[in-house]
């Protein structure tokens, strides 16, 4: 359904003041665990913006938040984006075909597999207690990883995208051996440049809904400010046991769509 179809619909202020906090929460919870789309992307259809504009202004707006993060970690001297490039071309590259692939060829099984990889993480990070505590031996350089891990995720994000951020982060850990805080802070930039590629693909198509997009994106930088500040002091227990959570709603929350 076109965007023009939902321009009838009475965009209030209680209803926009509404979103602004939801965007501000996912912000919050985006930045520190990833799957703030699991409290965007339900507002958003449940206001009445149908799925397909749903997911294209829910880009819009965590497009806003990783990119928020982004900005406040490298103003803390956290990240040093020229050893990136790479890394982000191969991120951007992976989202362009994931978006061109989710218009031209079916993708049905994708939504049974996601929640099953979700559950994966959750359950590797539950049954491994000193997971991402201490930096560890690589398992993959650094081309390999940029060759092979970071497109296969940004294609996730290009096609369907719940989860990118914590699956970003969970594969620096696991192939790269950084710790989980280190990994959290690496993988704002690559979300933003999935959700970058992403949302320009979905406005050139005229599915985001900018009235929404206005007022979640407010909110999400608020929440990805204040979660890029605590994400340097928050002790790691509580990350880790956010990204376990997160995982495993996000992949309860797909699987009850699939089956009810």
């Amino acid at each position: 359904m076109p965007v023009e179809s939902v321009s009838s619909v009475d965009w209030s202020i209680a209803m926009l003041l509404g979103l602004f906090c939801v965007a501000a929460l996912a912000g919050w919870v985006d930045t520190l665990a990833g799957g703030g789309g699991l409290l965007t992307l339900p507002a958003l259809i449940l206001v009445g913006i149908p799925p397909v504009s749903a997911l294209a202004t829910n880009k819009s707006q965590s497009f806003a938040g990783t990119l928020t993060a982004t900005l406040a970690l490298l103003w803390r001297k956290q990240l040093n984006l020229r050893e990136f490039w790479p890394l982000l071309l191969a991120a951007g590259v992976g989202a362009g075909i994931g978006a061109v692939i989710v218009q031209n060829v079916a993708t049905d099984w994708l939504r049974w597999f996601v929640p099953v990889l979700l559950l994966g993480v959750a359950l590797y990070f539950l049954l491994s207690p000193a997971l991402g505590v201490l930096e560890t031996h690589a398992r993959l350089t650094q081309p390999w990883y940029g060759s092979t891990v970071i497109p296969a995720i940004g294609l996730y994000d290009g096609a369907i995208g719940p989860g990118t951020g914590s699956f970003f982060a969970a594969s620096g850990v696991v192939f790269r051996g950084h710790t989980l805080r280190t990994a959290t802070v690496r993988a704002k930039p690559l979300n933003f440049t999935t959700n970058v590629v992403a949302l320009v693909l979905f406005s050139a198509g005229g599915q985001v809904v900018w009235a929404i997009g206005a007022a979640m994106i407010a909110g999400q930088v608020l929440g990805a400010y204040t979660a890029s500040h605590m994400m340097l002091t928050i002790p790691l227990r509580y990350i880790r046991r956010m990204v376990i959570t997160m995982c495993i709603l996000m992949s309860l929350a797909q699987l009850y769509r699939l089956l009810f």
